[in-house]
């Protein structure tokens, strides 16, 4: 099994719990709002990133990304927008965690692992991957 992190909306922070969990991780996938390239650095210093730009973002990054990991198709994007034909559709931007399936899409919003916004949890997840299965395990920083 493949271990996955994804995680969104660091906004200039990456807390030591988030990074010692995505060390061992075989890929990192961040949905935007890093904000500074130093800590697209340091992520990219762990293992593969794939990564888009959000809105606060001033970095020279695509706004979204197709690829495909396990055999499994991707699309990753920092605004929720139209449906896509993909197997997992990946957003951020709300900082708000949400994991929901639509037909055979499984949309996934990590929340915010960075900064704390009004009441919302820092959340981040990992993804368990395989060619035949997954599994999604929810993270959440106190």
């Amino acid at each position: 099994m493949l271990k996955i992190g994804i995680i969104s909306d660091t906004h200039n922070v990456l807390k030591e719990v988030v990074i010692n969990d995505l060390k061992d991780c075989d890929y990192i996938i961040h949905a935007g709002d890093i904000v500074k390239k130093e800590i697209l650095d340091e992520l990219q210093q762990l293992t593969k990133v794939y990564v888009v730009k959000g809105n606060n973002d001033n970095l020279d990054l695509n706004e979204e990304e197709y690829f495909e990991i396990a055999g499994h198709s991707f699309y990753l994007i920092h605004e929720l927008h139209q449906k896509k034909d993909v197997d997992f559709y990946i957003y951020g931007h709300s900082h708000q965690l949400a994991c929901y399936q639509k037909g055979k899409t499984l949309y996934l919003n990590p929340g915010s692992c960075g900064r704390k916004r009004f009441s919302l949890p820092l959340t981040y997840l990992i993804l368990y991957l395989n060619e035949n299965n997954y599994e999604i395990v929810i993270k959440k920083i106190d």
